[in-house]
């Protein structure tokens, strides 16, 4: 037999003298009883063949490899309250979690497009959705960022309802080759478009200190910002690289050396998740997308058209916060969430990523 487990291609299965077999192609192996690398974990990159081995990884609290845990998708529906025949959009299709829901309330009968401007995960979960059964008539893809929804709004919309869930998909966070977990040491790029803008260490060389102390402050409220801008640009101004995430990681540790040894992993730790999510907010252009959004968002909805809103950290709530209130009090909005919704404690322990979640609504 082959590589692919079929018969030769002479009869008889023989593969004839001078036609070399195409070598067999081993398995990643790993010491110790479990995977630890993301190419390792080969089962959680496969959920449908080893369900239950991906069950058992949720069941933990953790996240299989190569996979997204849709956040909060009851709570969702719950407030777009689809029925068949409508249309919508999910600006953020990542994994497709939230897509294949939203699909399946409309049972056959209306649209939905979903955006992402992924070309590697947005292509693996079209595919996905494509075996689920739902075609073209029914559901398409755009490799657009969401600040275009409008684009989309003209070919398929004005939309029933619409989704942005604002989060970094799972897939992308675990997977060391994108760059954007100091957990994981790979490239400092950190782009959701590998194929457009500039890699997290490109854009530490075109920002000053007082200009990095401003993005970490303004992006994720870092308290040690201007320690950290300073260490960086001490160590770039050295010719020292700062290419990967763990030389970022080791910066940002130096940074805070000053700290009691008693507080100083904790202190790093947490100081690390937010640098990485500020530069990270930085590279993609996150609030101005956001906000091109927000902006967009009367026009493109129906009146009547439901809108839910996933947000992860408070600059991005604050921005949807008021500008819901802007609407609503202008006369834009019929409705909006008065609080934010949270996911519930049973959801955070399956899914640890969903802890700093809220949901708000509007009703166009």
């Amino acid at each position: 037999m082959d590589s692919t487990g079929t018969q030769g291609n002479r009869p008889g299965g023989s593969t004839g003298e001078g036609i070399a077999a195409a070598p067999h192609k081993r398995r990643v192996h790993y010491s110790g009883k479990y995977p630890k690398k993301f190419e390792e974990k080969y089962k959680e990159h496969d959920p449908e063949k080893y369900k239950d081995e991906i069950e058992h990884v949720i069941s933990k609290g953790s996240t299989p490899a190569g996979m997204h845990i849709p956040i909060m998708p009851a709570e969702i529906l719950d407030v777009l309250k689809i029925e068949p025949g409508m249309s919508g959009c999910d600006c953020t299709f990542g994994y497709g979690g939230h897509s294949s829901k939203m699909l399946a309330k409309l049972e056959g009968k209306g649209h939905l497009v979903s955006l992402d401007i992924d070309p590697i995960e947005s292509v693996k979960s079209e595919e996905r959705l494509r075996n689920m059964g739902f075609g073209p008539d029914i559901f398409d893809v755009m490799h657009i960022n969401f600040a275009d929804i409008d684009e989309a709004a003209v070919k398929f919309g004005p939309f029933d309802f619409l989704l942005a869930d604002l989060g970094v998909s799972s897939m992308q966070i675990d997977d060391p080759e994108r760059g954007f977990s100091y957990k994981l040491d790979g490239p400092l790029d950190m782009r959701m478009n590998p194929e457009a803008g500039v890699p997290a260490s490109e854009r530490l060389k075109e920002l000053n200190e007082e200009e990095l102390t401003g993005l970490f402050i303004d992006n994720s409220d870092e308290p040690y910002a201007e320690e950290i801008a300073e260490q960086i640009v001490k160590h770039l101004w050295r010719r020292k690289p700062l290419e990967t995430t763990g030389q970022l990681r080791e910066v940002i540790g130096e940074a805070l050396s000053f700290l009691p040894a008693s507080q100083r992993d904790e202190a790093v730790k947490k100081s690390c998740a937010r640098v990485f999510q500020a530069l990270r907010i930085d590279v993609n252009s996150e609030m101005e997308s956001l906000l091109s959004l927000m902006e967009k968002l009367p026009t493109v909805m129906k009146p009547g058209g439901r809108i839910a809103v996933l947000t992860f950290h408070s600059g991005e709530d604050r921005i949807v916060k008021k500008m819901f209130q802007e609407y609503k009090r202008g006369g834009v909005f019929a409705d909006i969430s008065r609080d934010v919704i949270r996911p519930s404690k049973e959801e955070c322990f399956r899914n640890p990523r969903a802890r700093s979640t809220k949901l708000r609504w509007a009703v166009r």
